[in-house]
């Protein structure tokens, strides 16, 4: 990845942040997308010690701002190698108790976005020689999962959307592929603890240095898909092919989550 240009969305904090210096670290040089300027300049500050270091804030739903992100890039870098849509959104509960501008919102950040920018970038890959494109999906796309339904319907199409895109672009050097991790110790989930459901806990919770391990390796062509924790990609799949099964879990994994759940508010507490 040496001297390779690589975009990150949703580049400021969690999953995103830890990508960042895990290819800054290999000689990337970033374009950093966000929404908050300054946690997003802090970050910048940070690598450019290690590296060049593009800072957007902008975001990523309002579509006129989708042709910029690259203009701005292409002017500063010349290239661009590899596109990272890692941001995400979710607006927890049951469907019938969200409003229906955050359902519409969700879908536009975790799905339409990545899909838009995906397009955007293709000549810019084909113009460098070829790339990567990296898709952020969840587990939460491998199988229903109530409280997060229009979450989980955007990763599973996410996850759709690249296998689909990966073989109309495995002729031109340009691999696609999507990292599906399980719950994350970042703010994303952390931040919301008390809102999450129980059942989210249940599963181990993997770390953003070690998503944001799987995404340099997606990106490097060596897999289409990195599901983690390899568990839960397990009893996800069997939770989609049994639903019966996977309801009969539910109120055990439920208790078992709850448990988990109350180590982490504790921890929480004491920090």
């Amino acid at each position: 990845m040496r001297d390779k240009v690589v975009i990150i969305t949703g580049g400021s904090a969690g999953i995103g942040a830890a990508a960042a210096r895990y290819f800054a670290q290999r000689g990337a040089k970033l374009v950093l997308v966000g929404r908050r300027p300054e946690p997003l300049q802090q970050l910048a500050d940070e690598l450019a010690a290690e590296t060049e270091v593009l800072a957007l804030a902008l975001d990523v739903a309002d579509r006129s701002q989708w042709a910029a992100l690259f203009e701005q890039s292409m002017a500063r870098f010349g290239r661009i190698d590899v596109l990272v849509n890692n941001a995400g959104l979710h607006r927890r509960g049951d469907v019938a108790n969200n409003d229906c501008d955050d359902l519409v919102q969700m879908m536009d950040v975790n799905l339409t976005a990545p899909i838009a920018l995906s397009r955007l970038a293709i000549p810019y890959l084909r113009q460098s020689g070829g790339g990567a494109i990296v898709n952020v999906a969840s587990l939460a796309g491998f199988t229903p999962i109530q409280g997060a339904a229009t979450y989980a319907a955007g990763k599973a199409g996410l996850r759709a959307f690249s296998y689909s895109l990966a073989d109309e672009l495995r002729d031109e050097g340009i691999h696609v592929g999507l990292v599906c991790p399980g719950p994350v110790d970042t703010g994303f989930i952390m931040n919301e603890i008390s809102e999450v459901e129980g059942i989210v806990f249940a599963q181990p919770m993997s770390s953003a240095e070690q998503v944001a391990a799987m995404v340099y390796r997606v990106a490097q062509g060596e897999m289409v898909e990195a599901a983690l924790p390899r568990v839960s990609a397990l009893l996800a799949t069997v939770g989609y092919l049994f639903p019966a099964i996977r309801r009969k879990l539910r109120p055990a994994m439920n208790r078992k989550g709850e448990r988990n759940k109350q180590k982490y508010l504790a921890r929480a507490a004491q920090q």
